[in-house]
């Protein structure tokens, strides 16, 4: 989430009891990731006008092409010089009849798949289950999170990033490659974040497990987050917690190599990883728009109370 001086604007982010939790060991991340959400229907990205002079709306599920079902982008496809498309808004159903040459014209404004950029949280080594993000997948056209039927995560370089400035949020710009082996599935996408099975092997390269620290030995003062903003590298970065609520927590960058390539936090960042005094913190969830130097977090034993 981006927070606004002191409003929330925009949102950047069962059950273990505390026994289950107490000295676990996460191995905190950092990397940047593209999400892919495959959802179990083909819906229209943005408004579009038919040859018939109708309109495609925004937001609808295209059901059926010629009586048939379909569930994916590849399956707008077929031989013949007309089709008829079955379409549902909300509980609405119509068919809209369309040529051969306008149905491979409207299928770049399809779309059945979510896809997003964020950074990798942790891995448990002993399940081999991940945590993501700190938020929420929200599909950009629904303005809610997706239903989906699989979903996968890949390595991300970050080749660019758009400062943040004041009242100006910035980015990072990534390249994902789907060409290349999954590094895990999807499981879940929760308020905290999205969850799965990690699929890749663990390098020693990889930072060494860390306890995780419990909402009551969480310090004001100095911490790092670990991130990448160049490429595929993770790097630590030095912070200082400024305030803790419950399980959250806010935050300043302080680092003057991170402030001068990024103005503090940036879209992208969230899911960093929050380590203090060599333990896991948990990770960056929102930043705040007038304030790009200033960040908010969540505990990451809160994140674990959603991972399947």
């Amino acid at each position: 989430m981006m927070i606004k001086k002191w409003s929330i604007l925009v949102a950047l982010l069962f059950m273990l009891s505390p026994i289950q939790v107490l000295g676990k060991s996460l191995i905190p991340m950092g990397h940047s990731i593209g999400v892919q959400l495959e959802m179990p229907y083909v819906m229209v990205a943005q408004d579009v006008l038919l040859e018939n002079s109708e309109w495609l709306k925004k937001g609808e599920h295209i059901l059926k092409l010629n009586g048939e079902k379909v569930s994916q982008l590849e399956d707008i496809a077929g031989k013949g010089e007309s089709f008829t498309l079955t379409v549902e808004n909300g509980k609405q159903q119509r068919e809209i009849n369309v040529s051969a040459h306008e149905l491979v014209h409207l299928k770049p404004f399809l779309k059945s798949e979510t896809d997003g950029i964020g950074t990798l949280t942790y891995i448990d080594p002993e399940t081999m289950e991940y945590g993501a993000l700190g938020h929420q997948i929200v599909d950009s056209t629904m303005k809610q999170p997706p239903k989906f039927n699989d979903g996968a995560i890949f390595e991300a370089s970050i080749s660019q990033v758009k400062k943040s400035t004041p009242g100006q949020p910035g980015y990072k710009i990534s390249v994902v490659d789907k060409s290349q082996m999954p590094l895990g599935s999807v499981i879940s996408n929760d308020v905290y974040g999205i969850f799965g099975n990690w699929k890749q092997s663990l390098h020693d390269s990889l930072h060494p497990p860390l306890e995780i620290i419990h909402a009551n030995e969480l310090k004001k003062g100095k911490a790092q987050i670990l991130t990448a903003i160049d490429g595929e590298e993770v790097n630590l970065f030095d912070i200082e917690i400024d305030k803790q609520t419950d399980n959250t927590f806010t935050f300043n960058v302080v680092d003057e190599r991170l402030i001068k390539k990024t103005g503090g936090i940036v879209q992208g960042m969230s899911g960093s990883p929050i380590i203090q005094n060599n333990q896991f913190v948990g990770a960056v969830t929102h930043m705040f728009i007038e304030e790009p130097t200033k960040g908010a977090g969540i505990l990451v034993i809160e994140m674990l109370k959603k991972s399947p």
